[in-house]
């Protein structure tokens, strides 16, 4: 039995266990939080109106490495709003049928309530070491379950940081493969911008995530709907298919024998973690810096900034379902690549400039939240090595096969977000307080 070979089967006995802890946590912290995915809306638009109260910091003490709430949001939503809304979707329609979007976005609405949670215990235990570095997330609000479950979640993360990026390098390179782009240059110009921008710390992430992210969406948002009402009758077969499908069989297609209900079910929140990093928790990181005085202000940013998550994946599924580009060639990251280009070439050129901006946002992401997992466990001695390793492989990824990349990731997934899960639904029972909203 090969490497790969293990990796699959260790794989496909661990799926059921995964799913049912994906699903099953986010549907009780769902209902632990009163649907606050429904009943949110007025206090996120009271945040939005009237801002966010600033934590009060010592007299004398050093200053923390905060930063502003809604750039914390924004580098948060750099690693979510990536190339894994572009290519996860294609992928779970794929491997899992029509259906799979529909378990996609059914996770993606139940799991931010998962994000609300994770998004509050980081803020709640997040610590400064003597020079004003903040430490927050998972690594921090596990240790109140146990000092080991905590280390055991950094030391894994840091490996499915670095796959995380690996997938985005070998996407972009696939894609630019297609424009006659050597690999090995997209491999090593991702490397350099994303370790460049890296030296510079949060408030330089953040900074350049505030700026880049909602140009992106919505530059995406626009060119895709256009192309998506230009057939209405075409697209409003396509709901129905998704919705259909999520509770039957398909037939065969894009080389697979059939897509069972489960594969369409795995597959679809498989790709929904991986999309949303809800589960995983690593999307607290990035909002455990952010400058507010109560926890569940973050959480609710974070909850809703899930909507923006779903509809991408949405509009990609919906484009690469209408267009059929799924149902036949082998295993490819770049089916809505051709969606684009089979249209004109303005618009392959639109998709090219919008996925290196996607890209590149979530290498950023991506990198500085192993960043903050490794200065965790090190008190930040050391760090450079770990971005040069980072910076080594990402450029390595841009090499390698496709698939192996995301069996890479969809293997070390579970070993991550099974325990989180657990623990962070230990603790939202254990400690019920950190979840209430402050009027």
């Amino acid at each position: 039995m090969t490497l790969i070979e293990f990796f699959l089967w260790f794989e496909q006995l661990i799926s059921l266990p995964a799913v049912i802890v994906f699903l099953g946590v986010a549907i009780i912290l769902t209902i632990k939080i009163g649907f606050l995915q429904i009943t949110g809306f007025k206090k996120l638009f009271s945040l939005l109106r009237h801002g966010i109260s600033h934590a009060q910091q010592p007299k004398n003490s050093v200053k923390m490495h905060t930063i502003n709430s809604f750039h914390a949001l924004a580098a948060a939503m750099g690693t979510t709003i990536g190339m894994g809304n572009l290519t996860g979707p294609p992928i779970a329609l794929f491997v899992g049928g029509p259906g799979a979007l529909f378990w996609l976005l059914i996770y993606i609405f139940f799991s931010s309530a998962t994000k609300f949670a994770e998004v509050s215990f980081a803020l709640h235990t997040r610590t400064e070491t003597t020079d004003g570095h903040i430490i927050g997330g998972p690594m921090q609000y596990l240790r109140l379950i146990h000092p080991y479950l905590a280390q055991w979640y950094a030391f894994v993360m840091l490996g499915v940081f670095i796959s995380w990026s690996m997938a985005q390098s070998n996407n972009l390179a696939s894609v630019f493969a297609q424009e006659g782009i050597p690999s090995w240059v997209t491999g090593l110009a991702l490397a350099t911008l994303t370790f460049t921008v890296l030296i510079g710390g949060s408030q330089r992430v953040g900074n350049f995530a505030s700026k880049v992210v909602p140009f992106m969406f919505f530059f995406y948002i626009s060119c895709a709907l256009y192309l998506l009402f230009q057939d209405i009758p075409a697209l409003w077969h396509a709901l129905l298919t998704i919705v259909k499908n999520a509770f039957s069989a398909q037939s065969a297609f894009g080389g697979f024998a059939g897509a069972t209900v489960y594969q369409a079910v795995k597959s679809g929140l498989y790709k929904g973690v991986f999309i949303s990093e809800a589960g995983m928790g690593t999307s607290s990181i990035p909002h455990a810096v952010a400058d507010v005085k109560y926890p569940t202000d973050q959480g609710i940013l974070a909850l809703y900034s899930m909507i923006s998550d779903a509809l991408l994946s949405l509009i990609s599924g919906l484009l690469v379902l209408i267009a059929k580009v799924h149902t036949y060639g082998p295993y490819r990251t770049t089916l809505l690549y051709e969606v684009f280009a089979a249209h004109s070439p303005l618009f392959r050129y639109i998709f090219i400039i919008t996925i290196c901006l996607f890209v590149f946002t979530t290498l950023i992401g991506n990198s500085y939240n192993g960043r903050q997992v490794f200065g965790a466990l090190t008190k930040f001695q050391g760090v450079i090595w770990y971005l040069l390793v980072t910076m080594i492989l990402i450029f390595g990824a841009a090499l390698m096969h496709t698939k192996v990349v995301w069996d890479v990731v969809d293997f070390l997934l579970p070993f991550v977000a099974i325990p989180h899960l657990i623990g962070l639904l230990i603790l939202a029972y254990r400690y019920p307080d950190v979840l209430k909203i402050r009027k």
